[in-house]
């Protein structure tokens, strides 16, 4: 398959969508071009499955490479292994489920799906680019729209919280181009300077020179994926974002730095991934606790979601930072598994609020009388946030723990005896903003004249749902996809690796 199909499908859209006459056809035309990414992503996963067949020894496929600035050594150079074809799924589910969630966006309504847009066209081009030139070009394309979502369709402290995450991410970003610079520079020792990671992870650039930039670039990726101490932005982006932005900052948006921490930072800098391993999975561990604490304290339902993914993404971190292939895959399931299970957090969230209006867990109650369709996937979702088997979400966490536990270092087993505690902090919370929040008496009587979801937000719902439960009851169906990549990366930083 042609990858740049990828970028041609949303950027497409997009324009149709700004030349639409009104509310019906944008929203329209958004939702035909999003199912249209959805049916390509899944053509691309049979012709992998093929390819990784027939051609068993490649680790990248479908590359494409075209000369974009040749005096620099920079080109539009792209492909997909195991983990990037899971993120572009991923992407795709979770746009798609965003646009129908949005129906009742009327307040600048084709502004507002360009944008989702421009945030998938960045997406798909972040998780195909084997440049790192390109790679950054379109981490920034993913970024900009965030702002503007926020700013304009938010709600709460949303100019505030608009400019947080902007400077944050924006800051994040600046850490990662001194890094990928640095790379640059460097890599001509291997020759004429180049961005192309390929290149680059045969010939690594030398030890001192890795432990100087790495430092930035996991630093600038960790700041996408709520790097403690760097994770501030998230609280507040989420909860002021709309639905829709919201479902996609933390589906999507926060595994664009995991990604980078691991196919960038990690590949590219073995030596320097290894000896700063311990303070990776320090402060992925602090991650984990402080955020599962800090969200025992929350009584709103977007902030309790967006605090608990500092925890689920501190996992992310804490499988990376065990540079083995089990770990690896758990940290790569974790990305995809709260990336489904916080998107239908988000959903489900919205549509109580867009009813109710409020968030406020003590001003819910009853609501499974009245609304038991998003009330059944508000404790889906929590329930697949505390691992309950036959779920995504204690798949991806047992694997990390599993691949955590075979480091023989005492302290990287008490780091993952800590992180294995926090999922009982995470029951309490979970079970304590369902019961309060969905079940019992029904606390305002207009609650009763409420209804319940929409075709299309059960479309959306159901989307997300399947994902989430296949994963739970087939998790070889992703380990499968997984395991060739992260065995070819960990072989790569395990042959290079010197520390």
């Amino acid at each position: 398959m042609n990858l740049l199909l990828l970028l041609i499908f949303p950027l497409v859209t997009a324009l149709f969508v700004l030349s639409a006459k009104d509310y019906k056809q944008s929203r329209s035309i958004a939702l035909v071009g999003s199912g249209i990414q959805l049916l390509a992503t899944f053509y691309l996963l049979v012709q992998y499955l093929i390819a990784k067949e027939t051609l068993a020894s490649n680790f990248i496929f479908f590359e494409q490479n075209f000369t974009w600035f040749p005096s620099l050594g920079i080109n539009f150079h792209i492909g997909i292994d195991g983990i990037s074809l899971a993120m572009i799924l991923l992407t795709s589910l979770v746009v798609m489920a965003g646009i129908l969630v949005s129906f009742t966006m009327e307040h600048l309504h084709k502004e507002f799906y360009f944008l989702l847009l421009l945030l998938s066209l960045g997406a798909y081009g972040f998780f195909i680019s084997l440049d790192l030139f390109t790679l950054f070009f379109f981490l920034e394309v993913a970024v900009i729209p965030k702002f503007l979502l926020i700013g304009i369709w938010g709600s709460g402290a949303k100019e505030k919280s608009a400019m947080k995450l902007a400077l944050m991410l924006m800051g994040g970003s600046a850490f990662i181009a001194i890094g990928l610079f640095g790379l640059y520079y460097f890599s001509s020792q291997a020759g004429a300077r180049t961005f192309d990671m390929l290149q680059m992870a045969q010939y690594p650039i030398s030890v001192s020179a890795q432990l100087f930039f790495f430092p930035f670039l996991f630093v600038g990726f960790g700041v996408f994926t709520a790097l403690f101490p760097f994770h501030t932005w998230v609280p507040d982006g989420h909860s002021s974002a709309p639905t829709a932005a919201s479902m996609f900052l933390a589906g999507i948006s926060m595994k664009l730095g995991g990604y980078g921490c691991l196919r960038v930072a990690t590949y590219l800098m073995p030596d320097a991934a290894a000896y700063y391993a311990p303070i990776i999975i320090a402060l992925a561990t602090i991650a984990i606790i402080y955020g599962a604490f800090a969200t025992l304290m929350q009584t709103d339902l977007k902030y309790i979601n967006a605090y608990s993914s500092i925890s689920h993404c501190g996992f992310v971190i804490l499988g990376i930072g065990m540079l083995n292939e089990t770990a690896i895959v758990g940290a790569v399931m974790q990305m995809v598994s709260h990336g489904l299970m916080t998107a239908l957090f988000f959903a489900a969230i919205g549509m109580m609020y867009q009813r109710t209006h409020t968030r406020l867990v003590a001003q819910l109650g009853g609501l499974l009388k009245v609304m038991p369709f998003i009330s059944a996937l508000f404790i889906i979702a929590g329930l697949c946030s505390l691992g309950l088997p036959g779920f995504s979400g204690f798949v991806s966490e047992m694997t990390i723990f599993v691949g955590a536990w075979q480091n023989p270092n005492v302290w990287y087993r008490l780091a993952t005896i800590l992180a294995c505690a926090s999922i009982v902090v995470t029951a309490v919370y979970i079970l304590r903003a369902a019961g309060s929040s969905v079940m019992g008496e029904i606390k305002n009587q207009h609650f009763l004249n409420i209804t319940d979801a929409r075709w299309n937000e059960k479309f959306a719902a159901i989307l997300l749902l399947s994902a989430i439960v296949i994963i739970g009851v087939a998790p070889f169906l992703v380990t499968d996809i997984l395991s060739p990549s992260a065995s070819i990366l960990m072989e790569k930083i395990l042959n290079h690796k010197s520390l």
